[in-house]
């Protein structure tokens, strides 16, 4: 009789990490949730500025002009920010993303599959609500790509305001989530938000970055050889009609992110490692204190749910994320061997969805972007973002403080490292070393409470003796 055919165990969707995995994870978002507190305070800074009688300065400080004329690069100080700060933002999450292609979760295939089907449908259902409530009130449909971005900086500051002690894996899967985000929000602005081509510029652009590609691939090193070639890069590629930043990303994906004998840190790594901390630290605050300062009354506040553009902007991010990152990682998991890891619940995956909703940062970068030609619209669209991430915000910490308790309990379970050598017990109890270890540990401990049963109970006995 031929041998039954070995059952095929379903994959579980959002389970726990690799140690090599979990450890990068925990170092980027420790500096992320750093650089997404800096990014709040800079958001309040910006809207306290913007609703003061000091609000004319602000005004006057975003408008100041300054770069040289001859070049193109006479900008404001607030499209420096946009342009040339995001430039360093984008050049992170091209790191970033060329990391999870070739060493993360997306270069697997089937762990890849949950991430990016939730990711383009946490895209596609904000832009459909956009579009179904302009279509129905008659608003502009320029507007559609504002509620697609997800800001993790900020949403793990929010994490870090109220203390969340959200598990690796979802830390991960939202990480992911964001990374394949950042890569659509570039491809979105590439495509949709291009002006008019400058060739010769973009000529110039392209063989920057082919020069940049061959110092790489000859393993010259040096920043002062490669610092002026990405400034020589970006102002090309401002100049030629494409969105600056596409520039960052370009160089960022081009940077080998695989180990090679002898290397303890790839160069990718090492140069995140350098950059990450101006770019969480001031690039991105930078562009929040000059992109989020928009005046603030009863009256704007009210517009943000009567006009049509505004009210898409807000139902996208908290019902559009909500909905479309739940439904994509249930309908993967509903269609494919994936099952969801036994330590969480389908509220888990909803909550962090929520949290998805705070779209700051891109958001208001493809807000500026869509309305151009009208001022005061772009500025309506800003507040709405506003409006909608601290809605998102408070709804995702709602339901994740019902979970707290859980989300602590299998943080010290991950945590634990009873045997003291550095590495927690939960990657090591297949191990037989690991088990000899404990058998020790707990023979010594046996030892000494059976000493302190004799000391005891032999002081016991000497104070039951007559006086």
């Amino acid at each position: 009789m031929a041998a039954p055919a070995p059952h095929k165990s379903s994959r579980k969707a959002l389970g726990r990490l690799t140690l090599p995995e979990r450890t990068f994870v925990a170092d980027a978002l420790r500096a992320e949730t750093v650089g997404g507190v800096l990014l709040l305070v800079a958001a309040i800074a910006a809207l306290i500025w913007a609703n003061t009688p000091l609000s004319g300065s602000y005004e006057s400080v975003s408008e100041f002009h300054v770069g040289p004329a001859a070049l193109g690069l006479n900008l404001s100080l607030e499209h420096w920010a946009a342009d040339g700060l995001l430039a360093v933002f984008f050049f992170v999450a091209g790191i970033e993303l060329k990391r999870e292609l070739v060493a993360g979760d997306l270069r697997d295939p089937k762990a890849a599959m949950l991430p990016v089907a939730a990711a383009l449908c946490g895209m596609a259902v904000p832009a459909l609500v956009y579009f179904l409530v302009n279509i129905t009130g008659g608003g502009s449909l320029d507007g559609w790509a504002v509620p697609t971005a997800t800001d993790i900086a900020f949403a793990l500051a929010v994490l870090a305001v109220i203390g969340t002690s959200l598990p690796s894996s979802l830390r991960a899967f939202l990480l992911t989530l964001a990374v394949v985000d950042d890569l659509c929000a570039i491809l979105i602005i590439a495509i949709f938000f291009t002006s008019d081509i400058n060739f010769a510029a973009l000529a110039g652009a392209v063989v920057g970055l082919a020069v940049f590609w061959l110092l790489l691939r000859k393993g010259v090193r040096g920043w002062y050889i490669y610092v002026p070639l990405a400034l020589v890069i970006w102002g090309l590629m401002y100049n030629s009609g494409i969105h600056a930043t596409i520039a960052g990303v370009a160089m960022g994906l081009m940077l080998r992110c695989t180990r090679q004998d002898g290397e303890e840190h790839s160069p990718g790594e090492h140069i995140e490692h350098l950059v990450r901390p101006f770019s969480a630290g001031l690039a991105v605050p930078l562009f929040a204190l000059f992109s989020a300062g928009v005046a603030v009354s009863g009256s704007a506040l009210t517009d943000v749910f009567t006009k049509p553009e505004t009210l898409g902007v807000v139902l996208g991010l908290v019902v559009g994320k909500a909905v479309g990152i739940f439904g994509g990682t249930w309908l993967t998991a509903r269609f494919t061997r994936a099952s969801l890891s036994d330590e969480l619940a389908w509220p888990d995956v909803f909550a962090v969805a929520s949290l998805a909703g705070i779209g700051f940062t891109v958001s208001l970068l493809i807000g500026e972007l869509a309305f151009t030609e009208s001022p005061l619209l772009t500025a309506e669209v800003k507040a709405a973002v506003l409006m909608g991430s601290l809605i998102a915000a408070v709804l995702s910490s709602v339901l994740l403080k019902i979970r707290n308790a859980k989300y602590r309990a299998m943080c010290a379970e991950e945590e634990r490292d009873d045997d003291l050598d550095g590495i927690p017990d939960i990657y090591e109890e297949d191990k037989p070393e690991y088990h000899l270890r404990m058998a020790e540990i707990y023979e010594k401990k046996a030892a000494e409470h059976r000493r302190l049963a004799e000391v005891t109970g032999g002081a016991s006995d000497g104070s039951s003796r007559p006086a």
